[in-house]
């Protein structure tokens, strides 16, 4: 395998900031005495002072700062040890140089002895993998001694009560201190745990099962796991000098970030005197323990270069590594005064640099596993070593190891990506593997030609598909002639593997009887189905001609339906289907459609065969024009053999007139036409169809086109009821008794209604004539019944229609009835002729008496308009009411009330009085408008009802309640 050179690769990083760069941090007030321990967790920094004072700082806030006193002085206990710090900062243990141990809440300024732990020298502790709690839960203590304890510690208020649940030994290493402890979940059994204790010269890895005690914190937990399970062991050779050893995790991945690739698995690096040990902590492997140490690297010393004197020159002798820490990606080292960083993934230093002058002294490497920042103390400062976008190279290193998917997930920038792409499909093709060179191609940046000219030479038709395909999707969308291109020679590629496998399965049919063809007919299958997916999704990017072109040149029917009912050209796919009577499929089709085009077009071959369901979708759309589907409505309406209660097109029509209300005349005339023209002797449609009609004002179809249709068909009664429809009821009794329709002549000679009994009795006459001229001798006495169904016929109007030779005896009855019916009616006029000779003698006395009558009016007696008094001047009196009037009042108010004929004749009549003409005649007929009848009794009073009491003038306080 041939490897690709990081160093190689171009800078590609627009990053202007170093990955590492240690700043010393400034306090914001001064310290006297020096730093003898220090922790940092959380953002929550704790430095523990010589004097014994312990500050807990907030770095989120650093004026909050929580001084703290140990309960007894330095010296009784000691000088403060060393601290130790869970993930959450919300427990600290102290612990002394006279092995005096105390316990800290956060939320506390008190420490807490810690009594079952008295004496025992705390090198380091493990602390629960569990969410905090007021309680640390179960956690391991690491002492010099060589015993691991397990202890339980919940903080109390109660003075007697001890801070520790229990203590227990679960382990003992003899002749060595403990320098390391680590406790781990295995993800995929809740009752399962990874330990890792290390001392200078060992480290052991123990996977299992914890106990389950009944309650927590009321037993030890590990005790099982220490019993039951075998360690994993790595053991180095130990040094004639004491060196420094140590243990240390990868922090926690920033949230939601896989900082390894394998999201929550850490790294783990021991410090031993051969140097760095490192390697993955696999808690989500099935056997967590297999392999660990195997698969594990070695950092040795020598790797890390000398420092230099001030004349430049190496010192003679390399000091061991002082300290430790992992970040995401790096091991730091603190060797000779120096942090150095090197990528965990290829061992190479990226960063050195001098912090510490010679003769100063280190305190401690310590890291914030869940800030993910990392601290170096002396006695005297602090610094911080600053972390900036620690991953940028990654890619880089990933790609060097040709683990191009791996590299491809780091990279960031598109110039980045590409290098990955490019050197990854370089790779691919020097193994052969040109499915996936192509994919990786594709989002290349290497040039087009050249890629595709490398699968053409190499005959890799499928391989070029798939670059096409990739290399299409990268293309933005203003590219557009490039994706023409590509999309169009995809197209050729398709067709020519279609074929290709198409050929495959012929030949092998025909070469090996019975042989197994199944494989490739799936490819086939497959193959098209992504021809069809492409389209589908590019079809923007085809030009249609030239698609239609390449494809139908390989005669490919099938990929020419998919392509054009992909691009929804409908004309082709409805043509396709159509051209080979696949009904059903046309009619998918077609129900898809709302271009009214569509159907004008293919509505007569369609209804030719599937008419009921081609009708069905017509009245779906009630936007079509029905006047351009009369065509295929009359193509379909050529089979005759079709009754009409079946028959689609005069069910369109009807759907037409009734549901859209159609007025078109071209609708209702074509509806006319199915149905007179239609072999069945029945005219019950087409009459229930006028009869409808006549219901309108004007027939909304030609009457003289549907009357020439009947007339054509012999649609006698539909002709009659146009005739009557029409009001041309003599030409209809007339055509009806030309065809011997007495029935129906009869009916249309009752019609006329009875302000024209002499049009009825004509009409009458007429069908008693071809009755008669119907009946022989024998048969008068029918003739003569048939008489009494109209009143408007007497005997003597039938005489004349009767042959001469006819006996009077066959209607003598009759002649009999008829006389006898004048002679009544002659009675009854002498009888209404003396009563009007009566009534004219009584109106000649009234109108004699008129002259004589008078009215009798009283000397205060007032005008019933103006109340002055009424023989102040010209006036009436109405003798049968006694109601009195000046003529003037009156005479105004008979001009408000009357209407324009009688005002402007009053007017006439006053003016032409007043121009001194025929003053007597004009006098009383003005007299006779005027005094016709009372104001207050008569007509004008009525008229008045709808006005107001109180009038405008009136004075409206003389009607207040």
């Amino acid at each position: 395998m041939e490897a690709i050179s990081s160093m190689s690769l171009p800078d590609l990083d627009e990053s202007v900031l170093p990955v590492f760069k240690v700043e010393r941090v400034q306090l914001q007030f001064s310290i006297s005495s020096d730093f003898v321990a220090a922790q940092v967790a959380n953002n929550v920094l704790i430095l523990a002072l010589s004097t014994g004072r312990i500050l807990r700082i907030d770095l989120d806030s650093p004026g909050d700062i929580d001084d703290i006193d140990l309960p007894k002085r330095p010296q009784d206990i000691g000088l403060i040890r060393h601290m130790f710090l869970d993930p959450s900062a919300s427990h600290l243990i102290i612990t002394t140089t006279l092995g005096e141990n105390y316990y800290l809440h956060t939320q506390s300024r008190q420490p807490k002895a810690l009594s079952r732990l008295k004496g025992v020298r705390i090198e380091t502790i493990a602390w629960n993998p569990s969410l905090p709690t007021a309680s640390t839960r179960e956690i391991l203590i690491g002492a010099s001694d060589g015993n691991v304890y397990e202890v339980y510690i919940e903080p109390s208020n109660e003075f007697y009560r001890r801070e520790e649940k229990y203590l227990k030994a679960v382990y003992k290493i003899p002749d060595a201190a403990i320098t390391g402890l680590w406790i781990d979940l295995i993800s995929y059994r809740p009752d399962g745990r990874t330990v890792l204790i290390s001392t200078s010269t060992r480290l052991f890895y123990f996977a299992g099962r914890i106990g389950r005690p009944g309650q927590e914190g009321s037993g030890s937990i590990f005790s099982r796991l220490f019993e039951t399970e075998t360690p994993t062991i790595h053991e180095v050779p130990p040094d004639s000098k004491p060196v420094p050893s140590t243990l240390t995790v990868s922090p926690n991945p920033p949230e939601g970030v896989s900082a390894h690739g394998h999201e929550g698995e850490r790294y783990y690096a021991w410090l031993s005197a051969q140097g760095v040990l490192y390697g993955q902590l696999r808690t989500n492997a099935a056997f967590p323990s297999q392999g660990i140490f195997n698969n594990s690297k070695m950092l040795r010393r020598d790797k890390i270069p000398a420092s230099q004197s001030v004349s430049g020159r190496k010192r003679p002798t390399l000091d061991p590594i002082a300290g430790i820490l992992l970040t995401q990606w790096h091991l730091l080292s603190f060797v000779e005064g120096r942090i150095v960083a090197t990528q965990r993934l290829d061992e190479k230093i990226v960063y050195d640099q001098v912090v510490l002058e010679s003769g100063e002294k280190m305190l401690c490497l310590v890291s914030d596993q869940e800030k993910n920042t990392y601290w170096l103390f002396t006695t005297q400062e602090i610094y911080e070593i600053v972390v900036t976008d620690e991953d940028r190279d990654v890619w880089k290193v990933m790609l060097a190891a040709q683990r191009f998917d791996q590299a491809s997930q780091y990279a960031r920038s598109p110039a980045q990506k590409d290098a990955v792409a490019t050197a990854s499909g370089d790779y691919l093709i020097k193994k052969k593997q040109y499915l996936e060179a192509a994919s990786v191609y594709g989002k290349s940046s290497r040039s087009f030609e050249q890629v595709a000219l490398t699968f053409i030479d190499h005959g890799e038709q499928d391989a070029l598909r798939k670059y096409l395909l990739t290399k299409i999707s990268t293309y933005k969308k203003a590219y557009v002639m490039q994706r023409i291109m590509v999309a169009s020679w995809l197209v050729e590629i398709f067709m020519s593997k279609l074929n290709s496998l198409d050929d495959t399965i012929t030949t092998k049919a025909q070469l090996t009887e019975g042989s197994n063809t199944a494989e490739t007919k799936d490819e086939l299958g497959t193959i098209q189905r992504e021809f069809q997916d492409f389209v589908s999704k590019y079809k923007t990017d085809l030009d249609r001609k030239t698609t239609y072109d390449i494809i139908s040149s390989h005669g490919r029917e099938q990929e020419l339906l998919a392509y054009a009912t992909a691009i929804d050209d409908s004309n082709y796919v409805l043509s396709y289907w159509i051209q080979r009577e696949r009904w059903q499929e046309a009619l998918d089709v077609l129900k898809k459609q709302t271009d009214p085009e569509f159907f004008y077009r293919y509505s007569s071959v369609l209804m030719t065969h599937v008419a009921t369901e081609v009708v069905d979708i017509l009245m779906r759309h009630p936007d079509l024009n029905p006047r351009k589907l009369i065509p295929a409505l009359l193509n379909y309406n050529q089979d005759g053999s079709i009754p009409l209660a079946r028959n689609q097109a005069a069910r369109y029509l009807n759907y037409c007139i009734n549901q859209l209300q159609s007025t078109d005349p071209a609708i209702h005339n074509t509806l006319i036409s199915i149905y007179a023209s239609h072999p069945s002797p029945s005219e019950a449609a087409l009459m229930s169809y006028l009869s409808a009609q006549s219901l309108n004002a004007k027939p909304l179809y030609d009457t003289d086109f549907a009357f020439r249709l009947c007339i054509q068909h012999s649609r006698v009664q539909s002709a009659v009821h146009i005739y009557s429809s029409m009001g041309q009821y003599s030409s209809a009794v007339d055509l009806a008794l030309k065809h011997n329709q007495i029935d129906l002549a009869s009916s249309v000679a009752d019609r006329p209604t009875d302000t024209d009994p002499a049009q009825r009795k004509r009409l009458w006459l007429a069908v008693a004539k071809k009755v008669i001229s119907q009946q022989d001798k024998g048969s008068i006495k029918t003739a003569l019944d048939f008489m009494k169904r109209c009143d408007l016929l007497r005997i003597e109007d039938l005489i004349p229609f009767f042959p001469d030779f006819v006996v009077i005896d066959d209607f003598k009855e009759e002649i009999c009835s008829a006389l006898e019916s004048y002679s009544r009616s002659i009675a009854a006029l002498d009888v209404e002729m003396d009563a009007s000779a009566a009534t004219a003698e009584s109106i000649k006395k009234d109108i004699k008496q008129l002259n004589n009558r008078y009215a009798i009016v009283e000397p205060g007696e007032r005008c019933r308009v103006c109340q002055l008094p009424l023989l102040s001047r010209q006036f009436f009196v109405f003798p049968s009411c006694q109601h009195g009037f000046h003529s003037d009042c009156l005479g105004r108010k008979v001009l408000e009330g009357s209407g324009l004929t009688v005002r402007g004749r009053i007017r006439e009549l006053q003016a032409s009085i007043a121009r001194g003409g025929r003053r007597e005649r004009e006098a009383r007929e003005l007299d006779a408008l005027v005094a016709q009848q009372c104001i207050l009794c008569g007509d004008y009073a009525i008229k008045q009802i709808d006005e107001p009491f109180v009038s405008k003038t009136d004075d409206h306080d003389e009607w207040a309640i």
